[in-house]
């Protein structure tokens, strides 16, 4: 998984009159936590633009003033209810042989061929939880939707679970194709059906037909 790095100062005051100087300086009081203890630091504002305005998940290296280099993901951030402005953010430690659970943006790749008969394509999660140790997170986590038909449901058990878990249960659904009214009839399809008809009505080899019956008569 990609990285972005930002670099903070470790600030020794928390107090509300300390924090509000901060932010009037342009700084976010942030929190970094995991370790032994909660570390206290502070970053540009500016900082964080690559980190929160993107629908893409990173990692971040947080560099400090007095040397020290943290590896890290975004816990929890706070905006101002008017502006917008960042008004706080907290982090989590990350550790080489600790898992660590994150929000996965999923990415769909394809022309499914439901679509192309006039289904409608409607994505029921755009980003999936996950657990893995820091070296297995992924930057996305990629569907191809091409084989998919009208009526066809992509689940959490159809995804590759080798270097992660998923903390969803099996039958989540990720995706699917409703149909729609404009619609038509996928003819691969049909033709298969079609086949499968002609097979179940052909007689087994060797079984003899059933004879007629005769009509009475009064």
């Amino acid at each position: 998984m990609k990285s972005i790095t930002i670099n903070g100062s470790q600030r020794e005051s928390v107090g509300k009159k300390a924090t509000k100087a901060l932010r009037n300086a342009g700084e976010v009081p942030c929190v970094l936590y995991g370790g032994d203890q909660p570390l206290h630091f502070s970053a540009p504002e500016l900082a964080f633009s690559s980190l929160v305005y993107t629908p893409n998940a990173h990692t971040v290296v947080i560099a400090l003033d007095n040397g020290d280099t943290l590896n890290a993901v975004l816990q929890d951030i706070q905006f101002h209810p008017v502006t917008d402005r960042i008004l706080h953010v907290d982090f989590y430690q990350l550790f080489e042989d600790k898992e660590i659970a994150m929000d996965i943006p999923v990415v769909l790749v394809g022309n499914s061929r439901g679509v192309k008969n006039g289904g409608v394509l409607r994505r029921n999660n755009r980003k999936l939880r996950i657990k893995a140790l820091p070296t297995n997170l992924p930057d996305f986590i990629e569907i191809d939707i091409t084989p998919m038909k009208i009526g066809d449901k992509f689940y959490v058990r159809d995804l590759d679970q080798e270097k992660y878990r998923f903390l969803h249960t099996d039958n989540t659904v990720v995706c699917q194709i409703k149909t729609a009214r404009t619609a038509i009839v996928d003819e691969e399809e049909e033709e298969e059906e079609l086949e499968e008809g002609a097979e179940a009505a052909t007689p087994t080899e060797g079984a003899e037909a059933a004879p007629a019956a005769e009509a009475t008569q009064e």
